[in-house]
């Protein structure tokens, strides 16, 4: 082919390539469009006051209960499980405290099955503020229905009056497990090999990609710190029921025999033993809700409102308050430079907290941490602002959710005081650095690597070597002087010498109880708790609460609304779809490595999740 010939081709398939790329972001913004044509219809067709007099609040909660709603493409609309849906914990929170006293609220329901994740400590803030209300008002009835339980949905539904259960549904109570995917087995037949430095024997972080299974340490405080949150589970789940704590573990560790004595029938189960109150069908469901609090204008359905309809009607009736505290959240992994919602880049979150620094009306911060950390790099980056904030004179108190550990906790370092929840994960106070050899992959489809460089070191981090002698060791004293620096800053944070935070720290992990023991938090209690901790050290008395997000374009702004005002929902159903998530969960292992961007490719990472 001539030169010639080869410039045509070339300029056919620029010009191809420039046709799929314009088209593909015509749809794009042809469903932004068509979205936001259906959300300015239905706020148009709606009544100025959206909440129903003498209606109950209704919570349901869809997809995953987070601290901060993600941005998705409107694209991936059109891709079935794409998108699945988030709900922000303060929000039901809020709506919760607001109705305790709102005459126009009669009571709550809770249905439970769009909710397909929380972790144990976001549930039990939740439980705590269904408490309140129940205390502020006790004569609205707390009413919760499932067509099925899954052990986070049971966990909610409990904390109501009255349970009802579909006739053919179950509760999925089984208990904590911690069951991680080894993948040294897969990369030995790829000839791949991960170059692994870490100070602290607990710091399992790097146990799947280096093992085939899991190591005795490991398993030893995996099991100690399951059976704490597991009777704290129980604990939760069996405060307003009729059934015990060893009860209920029992039940548990009997249920095949329990179910096969029941005849297989498990909402039969679930009743005799005092899960439920009762098994109602979805219409059954429907009348109980119209006896015990009308009907709508329709003449068929009960008379609710929805929480998002709520709280527009509240936020609108308030009035603006001079003083301000603000929220910013750390959540997801946390990665150096910038990164969009549900991952914490530390360019990113650096840029909201110094928003909060540079804002008079800003009297106070709450920093809200629900990460396993990352990068030590961007960690330290967000600690830095977070104690810029303290030295502008401004109070600062963490508030920890589901997890905090190793990097999340290193950021909460800052605070003034931390607050965590009891079933909290924290600590994992350990250090490691990781690095992957390709050599041998590529050796194996015939490409080989070779030259020359200036110096020993020189190339050195180009995974497609051997990791030579000389930058090991340089890897190795840097990940040493991270692990005493975090040791440091534990110790100086928490006025502990350096032994007693070593025999904390070694990367182990605690939950927020067994923390609050060892001193390395200040207080037990929810976001509440901490949002009024920082109005206290402020000196405030009257206030709002600004959650602070990052810079969106009004694109991302509008879309981000619309996606949580109609709470598109997903939820998969099924073996196949169990199936499906391990499947994704693996994948997803091994792509959040491409995540780990540390610039010295140190971390402070744990291998944790909240059950």
């Amino acid at each position: 082919m001539s030169n010639g010939e080869k410039g045509i081709l070339m300029r056919l398939l620029g010009g191809a390539w420039a046709a799929v790329n314009g088209l593909r972001r015509l749809v794009v913004n042809v469903v932004f469009l068509l979205l936001l044509a259906l959300a300015l219809g239905l706020l148009l067709a709606r009544a100025p006051n959206p909440v129903i007099d003498g209606s109950a609040l209704l919570l349901r909660p869809a997809g995953q209960l987070v601290e901060q709603v993600a941005v998705a493409d409107p694209l991936s609309l059109l891709q079935r499980g794409a998108n699945p849906s988030q709900t922000p914990l303060h929000e039901v929170l809020e709506a919760l405290d607001a109705a305790a006293s709102d005459t126009r609220i009669r009571g709550v329901v809770i249905e439970t099955d769009p909710l397909a994740a929380a972790g144990l400590a976001k549930l039990q803030e939740l439980a705590a503020a269904i408490t309140r209300f129940r205390e502020a008002a006790p004569d609205k009835p707390i009413l919760a229905w499932g067509s099925r339980f899954t052990q986070a949905q049971y966990f909610l539904a409990s904390q109501a009056d009255e349970v009802y259960l579909a006739p053919d549904g179950f509760v999925l109570a089984h208990g904590f497990a911690s069951y991680p995917t080894y993948y040294k087995g897969l990369f030995d037949k790829l000839d791949v090999r991960i170059n692994v430095f870490r100070v602290g024997i607990h710091k399992s972080a790097v146990e799947p990609f280096t093992r085939e299974s899991m190591s005795e340490p490991h398993r030893e405080a995996t099991a100690r710190l399951l059976d704490g949150l597991w009777a704290q589970w129980l604990e939760g789940v069996t405060t307003h029921r009729s059934i015990g704590t060893d009860e209920l573990d029992a039940l548990v560790d009997d249920y095949p025999a329990r179910l096969a004595a029941a005849n297989g029938d498990a909402a039969q189960l679930a009743l005799q033993s005092g899960l439920v109150d009762g098994l109602l069908t979805p219409d059954q469901w429907r009348a109980l809700q119209i006896s015990r609090f009308g009907r709508l204008d329709d003449g068929k359905s009960p008379r609710r409102t929805a929480l998002g309809a709520y709280l527009a009607g509240v936020r609108a009736q308030l009035v603006p308050a001079p003083a301000r505290i603000a929220v910013v959240t750390v959540q997801g992994a946390i990665v150096d430079g910038d990164s969009p919602i549900g991952v914490a880049g530390g360019e990113t979150v650096a840029a909201m907290l110094a928003r909060v620094r540079d804002d008079d009306a800003y009297k106070g911060l709450v920093l809200r941490i629900d990460s396993p950390g990352g990068s030590v790099f961007a960690s330290e980056r967000i600690r830095r602002e977070v104690d810029l904030i303290r030295q502008a004179g401004k109070p600062v108190v963490a508030s920890m959710s589901s997890v905090a550990a190793s990097g999340g906790y290193w950021v909460a370092l800052a605070a003034d005081e931390i607050w965590a929840g009891s079933s909290t994960l924290t600590g994992s106070i350990g250090i490691f650095g990781m690095f992957p050899d390709l050599s041998g992959l590529l050796a194996r489809g015939g490409l080989a690597v070779d030259g020359v460089g200036t110096s020993p070191i020189a190339g050195g981090l180009d995974p497609r070597r051997p990791l030579s002698e000389p930058m090991a060791s340089a890897l190795k004293s840097s990940i040493e002087h991270g692990y005493r620096r975090f040791v440091g800053l534990v110790a100086s944070a928490r006025g502990m010498d350096g032994a007693a935070v070593e025999k904390v720290a070694q990367g182990q992990v605690w939950s927020g109880r067994q923390a609050l023991d060892h001193g390395l938090v200040d207080q037990l209690g929810g976001l509440g708790a901490a949002i009024g901790a920082a109005a206290g050290r402020a000196g405030l008395d009257r206030y709002q609460v600004d959650w602070i997000e990052p810079e969106l374009d009004a694109r991302e702004r509008i879309l981000e609304r619309l996606l949580h005002a109609f709470a598109v929902d997903r939820p998969d159903r099924g073996i196949a779809a169990g199936a499906t998530a391990v499947f994704v969960q693996m994948v997803g292992e091994l792509g959040d490595l491409a995540d780990w961007n540390d610039p010295g490719h140190v971390y402070a990472h744990c291998e944790c999740q909240s059950p």
